[in-house]
């Protein structure tokens, strides 16, 4: 069991030294856009010399911070291939959330995790990541989140990136002690606990293990003061038999394959049953009717977005098909198209932090437009699916 020991230096509050059978470790608690916090993490590593340093990063959040230029290498089309276009922008608006007021802090986030993993590498004391990869984190909170508070969520995080109140000194100030995302985060909990269940505890979990299983007697653990407590609590505990779940995506749900795979069986039959009982002509005339009823929504949202015309166009092709499996989305086809037909350069990826806090910014920088073009063209499609879906059963019914 650990237990909380008094450090052999005069440490603030924000470390805590724990005992864990034959490790020591020591907890340094931080706010990710806070210089105390970067001052507090390079003194406590100098002056312990541990034996490793354990990093609230994974190996992606790792390489974002300490090889910016790594956006220049991002395969979008691999991104759009896996599904994780969404993981991205949830991802990125978090990422300019925390740009934003690092601006007003004068300090960039992660600042601190940096200066952590530079301070041990010149001293030649091994680092290790333990943190859960950003992107299992993420896919696992929007599958735990319901339909309905999914776009709670996005129209949250969107929001604030449009927020143009200026903070108080006072505010600053209090905003310096903390851990802003964790704070952000645990405002949501009460209107989604699922997400915070994810986001903060399971990675608590995560984390204590992780640090567990580093080699050494003494370690100095550097997370986000939001997480200290969390750790503190579970650190103690054996929860090894956790770690593979939540490790991985959850597998979906049978409601979900069962929904997945419903609605189209369910058009198709109902376009059959139309044609046994009113004839061939009446099942032509409403196959077309679904086929335009998806087609156009779906070309009208790439068309808005500013898509390429080869998108627009992969939009009306594409969509009374892919409405028909779960497998793929009309949204995955149009950003795919629209990233073979006008790729971002360099630069937009480089500007996107500026451009996704204006309006303007979402049509002008191309890397933005292909996340318009997946938003777009997935509303249209749905709301031609269930369009079309009401007159095929209207149809059926007379």
């Amino acid at each position: 069991m650990s237990q909380i020991l008094f450090p052999q230096q005069h440490y603030p509050e924000d470390v805590a030294v724990l005992q864990q059978e034959d490790k020591t470790i020591l907890l340094v608690g931080t706010a990710h856009i806070s210089q105390q916090s970067t001052d507090l993490v390079k003194q406590v590593i100098e002056q312990e010399q541990p034996d490793v340093v354990c990093i609230e990063l994974d190996e992606k959040r790792f390489t974002a911070l300490s090889k910016p230029q790594a956006w220049e290498n991002l395969d979008l089309k691999q991104v759009i291939k896996s599904k994780q276009l969404t993981t991205l922008l949830v991802n990125l608006i978090l990422s300019t959330y925390q740009k934003k007021l690092g601006g007003q802090l004068g300090i960039m986030p992660g600042t601190e995790l940096l200066t952590a993993a530079q301070c041990a590498e010149h001293r030649g004391i091994p680092i290790a990541l333990c943190d859960r990869d950003v992107r299992i984190t993420l896919r696992r909170a929007w599958r735990a989140t319901s339909l309905w508070k999914k776009g709670y969520l996005l129209a949250t995080l969107i929001a604030s990136l449009f927020d143009r109140t200026e903070l108080t000194e006072e505010k600053l100030q209090e905003m310096r002690s903390k851990d802003v995302l964790s704070e952000l985060i645990k405002e949501m909990a009460d209107a989604l606990p699922q997400t915070k269940a994810v986001l903060i505890d399971e990675r608590d979990i995560y984390m204590a293990e992780k640090i567990k299983e580093t080699k050494g007697s003494r370690v100095v653990a550097v997370v986000g003061a939001g997480h200290m407590e969390g750790i503190r609590q579970v650190l103690s505990q054996d929860n090894q038999h956790r770690m593979e779940e939540i490790a991985n995506l959850p597998p979906a749900s049978s409601m979900g394959k069962i929904i997945g795979w419903g609605i189209p069986a369910l058009i198709l039959l109902t376009l059959f049953g139309i044609g046994l009982r009113h004839g061939m002509e009446e099942f032509g005339a409403n196959a077309l009717y679904w086929i335009l009823a998806n087609a156009v929504p779906t070309a009208v949202g790439a068309a808005v977005a500013l898509g390429h015309p080869l998108t627009v166009l992969a939009g009306f092709a594409g969509s009374p098909l892919t409405s028909l499996t779960p497998l793929v989305g009309a949204g995955y086809v149009c950003a795919f198209v629209q990233v073979m037909a006008k790729p971002p350069v360099v630069k937009e990826f480089e500007q996107v932090s500026n451009a996704i806090t204006t309006v303007k910014g979402w049509w002008q920088n191309k890397l933005l437009r292909i996340f318009l073009v997946f938003m777009l063209t997935t509303l249209g499609s749905a709301v031609g699916t269930w369009v079309g879906g009401y007159k095929l059963v209207s149809s059926l019914a007379q």
